[in-house]
């Protein structure tokens, strides 16, 4: 594509973007289907009782579907 003069590449963009959206969508996938699984209703658990321990919980899964999303990308 040229703009102003300048080739601009865009398959690095989009590229991105279409990434960005499978991973938004790998996490909200991922956070539904821990909410199921858990025998408690994770909102009050968390905001309600403050429950620290099901923070790191959460947290930790977090951070590992986002290592795993980001292997994926990597190739």
């Amino acid at each position: 594509m040229l703009l102003l003069g300048v080739v601009v590449n865009l398959d690095g963009v989009l590229a991105s973007i279409v990434y960005s959206i499978i991973g938004l969508a790998v996490f909200v996938a991922g956070f539904y289907a821990i909410r199921k699984i858990m025998p408690f209703d994770v909102h009050k658990e968390l905001e309600v009782d403050q429950n620290t321990a099901l923070g790191i919980v959460i947290g930790s899964f977090i951070i590992g579907l986002a290592i795993i999303v980001a292997a994926a990308i990597g190739g």
